[in-house]
Order: C-alpha cells, then sequence, then structure tokens
C-alpha cells in the first residue's frame, strides 16, 4: 500500500509557532512553505527557521515536504542548498510548466547530495502545476524523473492563466483536475489536488474534497488544522464499503476453492476490475488501522 497522502497541510516557513507544532495536528504530510506565503523580506529567515525546524525538531513519522521558491526566481537554488541539507523527505517545486523545470531541479539537488555525501537519489520531489501550459505537459512533468513522487494543482495561478476565477462548482478546474490525476496513474505516482481557501465554509470544502476523490486524486492541499478531520473523513473507507469489498473477495476465494474461474455476487459476475477495487479497498482500511474483521 502506498504512502497515505490524504492532507498536505500549508506551513508558512516565516511562522515558529506553526512550524514547532505542525505534527499535532494530524495531518498526513507536513508541508513546509518558502514561497507564496512569505514576503521577499522574509525568504531568508523563513528559510533558517525550516531548516533549524527540520534538524532539531521530532515530526514523528510524518511525510515532510518543503515548497521551495522556483529556481527562475533566484531563490531557489538557495533554498535547495540549505533544505537539501536538512533532509526533508520531499522537496516541492512550484510553478512547473516542463519536464526540463524538474530536470533543473532534479540536478541541482543531486549536485548537493554528492557534495554532503547523501545516496543520490534520496531527496524525493513533487511538481506542482499552475499554468494552462504545464497542465499540457502534465504526463511528460511525471514521468521526468524517478524521484518524483507527485504531482500537484496549484488552482489560483492556474485560473489566472485561463483569465477565469474559481467557482462553488470548479467547473474552470475539471480539465487540469483529470488531466494531472491521468497523468499521475499513468506514471504510478501521487496526485494531490489544490487548497480550499474558505476556510469557514465547511460544506463547500467537503463537496470539494468528495468531488476529487470521486475524480481519483489521492489527497488535498489544506491550509488550515480545521480541514483535516473533514477531509480524512471523505478518504476514509465507510463501513459498507469495506462490507463490499470483504463480500468480493469472500466470493472470489470460494470460487478458487471450487475450482471454477468465474465468480459471482448478488447475480452479478465479479471481473478483474471490480476485484482490484475491493483489494485496494480493504488494503487502505488496513493502512487506516479500521478493524476490518469487526466489520
Amino acid at each position: 500500500m502506498s504512502r497515505l497522502r490524504r492532507s498536505m497541510m500549508f506551513v508558512p516557513g516565516n511562522n515558529p509557532g506553526m512550524i514547532r507544532d505542525a505534527h499535532i495536528y494530524g495531518s498526513d504530510c507536513i508541508m513546509f512553505d518558502l514561497e507564496d506565503s512569505v514576503s521577499i523580506n522574509e525568504k531568508d529567515a523563513a528559510r533558517f527557521l525550516v531548516y533549524k525546524a527540520l534538524t532539531s525538531l521530532k515530526y514523528g513519522k510524518k511525510e515532510l515536504v518543503v515548497r521551495i521558491n522556483d529556481l527562475g526566481s533566484g531563490l531557489g537554488v538557495t533554498d535547495l542548498e540549505a533544505m537539501v541539507r536538512a533532509q526533508p523527505d520531499v522537496i516541492r517545486l512550484p510553478k512547473t510548466e516542463t519536464a526540463q523545470d524538474v530536470t533543473d531541479c532534479e540536478t541541482e539537488i543531486a549536485r548537493i547530495e554528492r557534495e554532503i555525501g547523501l545516496p543520490e537519489g534520496k531527496t524525493k520531489m513533487m511538481a506542482a502545476i499552475e499554468s494552462a501550459k504545464g497542465v499540457l505537459n502534465a504526463y511528460d512533468i511525471a514521468r521526468s524523473s524517478s524521484r518524483l513522487i507527485g504531482i500537484a494543482l496549484g488552482a489560483e495561478d492556474y485560473v489566472t492563466d485561463l483569465r477565469t476565477t474559481r467557482s462553488p462548482e470548479g467547473i474552470e478546474l475539471l480539465f487540469a483536475r483529470s488531466m494531472i490525476v491521468n497523468a499521475a496513474r499513468a506514471a504510478g505516482i501521487a496526485a494531490l489536488d489544490t487548497v480550499y481557501s474558505d476556510v469557514n465554509n465547511e460544506e463547500g470544502f467537503i463537496a470539494e474534497a468528495t468531488l476529487i476523490k470521486k475524480l481519483g486524486f489521492d489527497g488535498k492541499s489544506i491550509i488550515n488544522p480545521r480541514q483535516i478531520e473533514p477531509l480524512h473523513r471523505v478518504f476514509t473507507p465507510t463501513e459498507k464499503d469495506i462490507i463490499k469489498a470483504k463480500a468480493i473477495m469472500e466470493a472470489i476465494a470460494e470460487a478458487e476453492l471450487r475450482g471454477s474461474g468465474v465468480a459471482s455476487l448478488n447475480g452479478k459476475m465479479i471481473d478483474k476490475p471490480v476485484v482490484e477495487r475491493a483489494r485496494y479497498m480493504i488494503e487502505r482500511a488496513s493502512s487506516l488501522r479500521i478493524p476490518i474483521e469487526e466489520v
């Protein structure tokens, strides 16, 4: 079972309190941000704070991600010099438009790893896609490096590039979301959805989380700890889901005992995709420590 990435919580790199307490809220991943949430005058201080946190604080088994500034800004390489040495699990590259953006970043990471004696390839990467060009290049980006563990949608820059705005229904993001999910699945990596910025609108947040789960995303970037619990609830298999998955697997097992290559449940044939979905559901429940035997 792949690592859970239902929630990836943004933590501004210039906020010492949030950096210190980030692990207590329960998100699957913590993303320390050196980019958009940090003003230009605080970039150096944020980089230092995040470096000190990663090298001195304990965050348990959380996946630790750092979003750097893009290499074209003149700040990205400086960020990498510090962050690769601090050894987070993942470097998140913003504003990724081409596979070359990924390989350029990878080249710098590999150089730093060699300089400090880290095994080359230890530092993983995630690419955030935030433009029309990036969306059209999503598959090339997704398969551009063996370091990539996932690709993510950054909606605010994307809708600006489209010359539109975000709507409650999210129709303007449907194409980008579909492209990113398909690219990630084809490349065998994770797909993360964009943030939902209205933290007071839990109903709207749950509706969007439900939509992106149906589309196939692994999870969502979030900006407030209050969004973690409802997001995890959406991505947690229900009792009904688990009962159905168990029934499918039991029917398959019974067919195999009979020496039959055909299995059915409630009068319906069980084919390979149905079995794969059931197996995934049970694996997901197990990874969440849901007592399957009691369901």
